[in-house]
């Protein structure tokens, strides 16, 4: 074989070998994505994805950060806060974003994301003129422990409508939950 000829042949089978591996990624990419494993986007550092959850007795509701339920409080009016006092606050914390943040939910929410001032200038998301907030009883993803509570409190409904009907059951309120 002459010398340009092996030359050729080794580049080729290099370049060969770089396409095979190529391939070989693009697939086992793919085939993750059959079997459901899905990567996870980057988000923009300035926005918030809010997602889902469901159960048999309290259907669709939304969710925030780390998958923890998010809820709405009665006492509120479409686009203000009625939970303003120190102890309220402990307890519920309003889900909040900095300003120029983008919001986006999941594609069945079909209420309105925006935000609200707050009396001490940060901004709270809301969806469908409801202010969203965390319960401090829940610690981890699916936990619907505010469910309910003080017959005040309720998760936020995916369909973006409260229904008083929804509650199964209404833990007692106690002065350390404030309203």
């Amino acid at each position: 074989m002459r010398p340009t000829t092996r030359l050729f042949s080794i580049v080729g089978a290099a370049a060969l070998m770089l396409v095979a591996a190529a391939c070989s990624s693009a697939a086992s990419t793919a085939t993750a994505g059959v079997l459901g494993v899905q990567a996870t986007p980057t988000a923009p550092s300035n926005s918030l994805m809010v997602g889902m959850s469901s159960t048999m007795t309290l259907g669709s509701y939304l969710t925030g950060k780390n998958g923890l339920t998010l809820y709405i409080f009665t006492a509120d009016s479409p686009d203000k806060s009625a939970c303003t006092s120190s102890q309220c606050l402990a307890n519920w914390a309003p889900l909040t974003v900095t300003g120029g943040a983008t919001i986006a939910g999941p594609t069945e929410a079909t209420g309105a994301w925006a935000t609200i001032t707050r009396s001490d200038g940060s901004l709270q998301v809301t969806y469908n003129h409801q202010p969203l907030y965390y319960f401090n009883g829940d610690s981890a993803a699916g936990q619907t422990n505010g469910q309910a509570y003080g017959n005040k409190w309720y998760v936020a409904p995916l369909n973006g409508t409260y229904s008083p009907g929804a509650s199964a059951s209404a833990p007692a309120a106690t002065a350390s939950y404030g309203y």
